[in-house]
């Protein structure tokens, strides 16, 4: 992406001026662009889907053409790159058209990142993890033109300065579906293993709980992923947040895990017991049981060794 050229704007206006639905004003205009000049957004957070509402909306383009024009920017390197319109770009291309009305908007990365997001923030299937991304592209964004260096989920970060000026955050918040700390909390999201965000996206680990378990360092994570995958339960916020304070205290590993998943109770080791009538015509007469334990054994090692050959 091109480097930042323009000035820093004013904070109240980074979520505000580009939120509404595009529309030619000033040097902007409205061009016919070849699908295969448009080139996707870098790290686009917004999945696009090729389910049964991409099906009507190809169906749309193929009857009467792409009606809202997508938004792209000029790359100095030739082409353009996809700012809004990821959607009606494949629906047009699954319509079999070769070109689509763009506005052509000049743009800085921080800026085009803030309209990005903002584009598609209001859309009302979004996964959790598509909001997460979205909303610490558009924050890192928005700090960068303001000049913050502070932790993106700091609690320190909600509150207003001494100058009585809002925080970044709570600017975003102001123009977007989510409260301030909600954000925070899908943010939060971002520093979870793929695995365990995509639990969060199937609806079976609950946000909260996957707020707790992101404080988690990722070899951690690894370790309680395996474990969630062998059992149905759901990992309840206490739960979550007692492993948060264990792994903070002395770090995490298997066996207090395990204890935290089964609500702090020791799996009882199982007892085997046969009836000496029943093994007994296998040893010789006197033989003691702890012979014969251990000759069971050495059979079970040899049988396994032979069944996974």
């Amino acid at each position: 992406m091109e480097k930042n050229k323009t000035a820093s704007a004013p904070a109240e206006t980074l979520f505000t001026a580009e939120t509404a639905a595009p529309s030619p004003a000033g040097n902007e205009h409205v061009v016919e662009i070849p699908l295969g000049e448009i080139r996707d957004f870098p790290s686009h957070p917004f999945h696009v889907r090729k389910d049964a509402e991409m099906q009507e909306l190809v169906e749309s383009v193929r009857q009467v053409g792409v009606l809202i024009p997508a938004v792209v920017r000029p790359c100095r390197e030739g082409g353009y790159e996809m700012i809004s319109g990821h959607r009606r770009r494949l629906a047009s291309l699954l319509a079999g058209r070769e070109t689509m009305p763009c506005i052509v908007r000049e743009l800085d990365d921080d800026r085009a990142v803030i309209v990005m997001v903002d584009s598609n923030l209001q859309r009302e299937s979004l996964l959790p993890s598509e909001k997460a991304f979205a909303y610490r592209m558009k924050l890192e964004a928005a700090r960068r033109q303001q000049g913050e260096r502070s932790d993106l989920t700091s609690a320190t970060a909600l509150q207003k300065s001494a100058a009585g000026k809002k925080s970044t955050r709570e600017l975003l918040a102001e123009n977007s579906p989510d409260s301030h700390e909600q954000i925070r909390k899908y943010i939060r999201l971002t520093y979870l293993i793929p695995v365990l965000l995509d639990r969060v996206d199937r609806g079976k680990l609950p946000m909260r709980s996957a707020v707790e378990l992101s404080y988690l360092p990722e070899e951690e994570q690894l370790v309680l992923s395996y474990f969630l995958a062998q059992g149905s339960a759901v990992l309840s916020q206490r739960q979550a947040a007692e492993l948060r304070r264990l792994s903070q205290e002395r770090g995490l590993d298997e066996r207090t895990i395990l204890l935290v998943l089964r609500g702090g109770k020791e799996e009882k080791p199982r007892r085997l017991s046969f009836s000496g009538e029943r093994i007994s015509r296998f040893f010789a007469p006197g033989t003691s049981p702890r012979a014969m334990e251990e000759t069971i054994v050495k059979a079970l090692e040899q049988y396994c060794r032979k069944v996974d050959k």
